[in-house]
Formats: C-alpha cells, sequence, structure tokens
C-alpha cells in the first residue's frame, strides 16, 4: 500500500505542489485569488485519482502500440495513445512514451475548466502544459542537460501560437531513451504530443553500434520497463565533432518528418555542446545565449 497523495502550496504561497507515488507536478496559475484557488482545489481533486487510473490500464499502457491494440478506457490512457499513434507503423514505441504529458494536459484542463484564469502551467518533471488567456505569454527556458541546471536558451509562447505543450527528453533524463541526445525539447499543440515527440527525435540521435557508447538492456535495470529488453543508454564517450553532427542530422531529419506532418512546431537537440533547431517559420521565437546550429 502506497502513501497517499501529496498536495501542498510551495512555501512561495503561489504554486501548488502534487505528488503520488512518480507522479510529480508543479502547478501555477495566474489570475483573481478566488479564480486561482478554485482551479487548486479542482487539480487536487482531479490529480489524487490519476495514478490508479493509470495503474487499472498498465499492462496495455506498457506495451507496443498497434493499429490492432485495444483502445484504453480512461481519458488520460487515451490522450497517451493518440499521441504516439502516428509513430507506431515506423517504430517501436509505447503509450508510456506520453504519459508526463497527458497527465500535465488532463490537470490543466481540469483547472481551467474550473475557473477563470489569464494564463497556467503544469509542469510533469519538465514536460509542461500551458494556458494563456489572450495577451498573455510565458518564457520556457530550453536546457542543454537533463541532468543537471544547463539553460541554453529559451523560447517565448504567446496566446496568438498554437503552440501550448513543450517536452525534453534524453538519455541523462529521469526516463529511458535508446539515443545518445543530452536533450530533445519540443514544441507542439499540446503535452501529450510534445512529450511523444521528444521521445522519438531523442532516440533518433543515435550513431548506432559506436564504440563509445554504452547500452544495456532496460529489462535489466528495471525489470518493469515498458523497453523490454531494447538496449537504453547508459553512457557516451567524447565524440569528435563529425560524429556529434551526423547523430544530430539524424534526430533534425526525424523532427522535420514530424513537422511536415504537422506533429510538432519546432525542436532544439542538444549533443555535447552541440545544437541544432528545427522550427516551422513564425512557430516561436528562440533566444540562446550561445550560437545554434539552425536546420
Amino acid at each position: 500500500m502506497r502513501d497517499p497523495a501529496k498536495v501542498q502550496l510551495l512555501p512561495d504561497g503561489q504554486r501548488l505542489h502534487l505528488q503520488d507515488g512518480p507522479i510529480d507536478l508543479i502547478v501555477e496559475a495566474s489570475g483573481k485569488p478566488a479564480a486561482i484557488r478554485s482551479a487548486y482545489e479542482a487539480a487536487a481533486r482531479r490529480f489524487v485519482s490519476i495514478l490508479d487510473e493509470l495503474c487499472a490500464e498498465l499492462p496495455l499502457l506498457r506495451s507496443r502500440a498497434t493499429k490492432h491494440a485495444p483502445r484504453p478506457q480512461g481519458t488520460i490512457a487515451q490522450c497517451m495513445a493518440d499521441a504516439v499513434a502516428p509513430y507506431r507503423d515506423s517504430c517501436f514505441i509505447t503509450p508510456m512514451a506520453a504519459v508526463a504529458g497527458a497527465v500535465a494536459e488532463a490537470v490543466l484542463e481540469t483547472m481551467t475548466s474550473a475557473a477563470e484564469l489569464e494564463r497556467a502551467y503544469v509542469n510533469n518533471g519538465g514536460d509542461i502544459a500551458l494556458y494563456l488567456a489572450e495577451s498573455q505569454c510565458y518564457t520556457i527556458g530550453m536546457v542543454e542537460r537533463l541532468d543537471r541546471p544547463s539553460l541554453f536558451g529559451a523560447v517565448e509562447i504567446s496566446a496568438a501560437s498554437p503552440i501550448r505543450g513543450v517536452a525534453t527528453s534524453g538519455w541523462r533524463g529521469r526516463s529511458f531513451s535508446l539515443g545518445i541526445a543530452d536533450a530533445v525539447t519540443v514544441l507542439a499543440e499540446g503535452a501529450a504530443k510534445a512529450d511523444a515527440a521528444a521521445t522519438i527525435i531523442a532516440n533518433a540521435v543515435d550513431l548506432p553500434g559506436h564504440a563509445l557508447i554504452i547500452r544495456e538492456q532496460a529489462c535489466e535495470i528495471a525489470p518493469d520497463s515498458d523497453l523490454g529488453d531494447l538496449p537504453v543508454t547508459r553512457a557516451v564517450g567524447r565524440l569528435s565533432q563529425p560524429e556529434i553532427e551526423r547523430a544530430l542530422e539524424a534526430g533534425v531529419r526525424m523532427a522535420e518528418h514530424s513537422m511536415v506532418r504537422s506533429l510538432i512546431h519546432a525542436a532544439a537537440l542538444c549533443l555535447q555542446g552541440e545544437m541544432r533547431v528545427a522550427a516551422l517559420r513564425g512557430s516561436a521565437i528562440i533566444n540562446s545565449q550561445r550560437s545554434l546550429l539552425h536546420a
């Protein structure tokens, strides 16, 4: 039996912390005080049931997504399945690739349905769902590495933009990766879509068979991993400049393919101090503290 979910305001009195098992959210809303209270109360009520809902369908959610797979029953599980569906015919992916983004979306939707807010976000370990009323905006920092504070730039998202989801993936993060990207940040219409795409693009940043890349079967590290016996990245040695560029280019091709299919709006890919940005024209403003290689 697990501990009950934790629901508490952070010391700043503005942000809400929601934690239940592996789900750990930071929530912040802007608006009238009464609206913020209503939104936070609604978020808390919705949150306490989420983990049980997901666990009820966990075997299905950890299974490879295929067009013949049964349709999940829960609304969050359905969102996960829909987010990974565009990739299921071309590569291995499970609905779990979109779980963080889908949970963030569900909590945010509950908040905005309960109260009239100016803006709000739900951050689920770096996978972020956004709400912006007219004339509002957010500036989102982008990390170079997932294992340490390392902002290399920022993206400004306005209410006029269709972007409402941001997600970051890479081998240094909390989830396993098949690729070698230090970080891939994706901007999409929703957090679940961004989450799934970030996973796929980060997997594509790779140098298969390279002697300096250490891999291990996912099930040997975490027996319940949805990746089973697939080899996940555990360490990456220092690569040459041509190797870095080749790996990033593979990821950029995947990002561009996703943009052509209208699955994402932009992606920033990082590997050993080098970056590439792939973006639809006018989709976002990316400000970097360092020079970027634009695709």
